[in-house]
């Protein structure tokens, strides 16, 4: 069995909406999948599940899905 899968997101600016993280990880192919994800209960942010879908994501949080990790970090 694998593993998860860590990855790493360099955060721009001072947030990033939950959704838009998901596509811009790649872990979807558009917002409106990451929004869906999200509805279904299936990210959690910091350990805690996460319901918002434009949830704002700053630097130093932790977002999962299944078993991708997504760490953000600053430039």
């Amino acid at each position: 069995m694998q593993g998860s899968q860590q990855v790493e997101f360099e955060l721009q600016g001072e947030f990033v909406e939950l959704n838009q993280l998901l596509k811009l990880v790649g872990v979807v192919d558009s917002g409106g999948a990451g929004k869906h994800l999200v509805a279904e209960g299936l990210v959690t942010v910091d350990g805690q599940l996460e319901l918002r879908k434009t949830c704002k994501i700053r630097t130093g949080q932790v977002v999962a899905l299944g078993d991708v990790v997504i760490r953000v970090v600053g430039v």
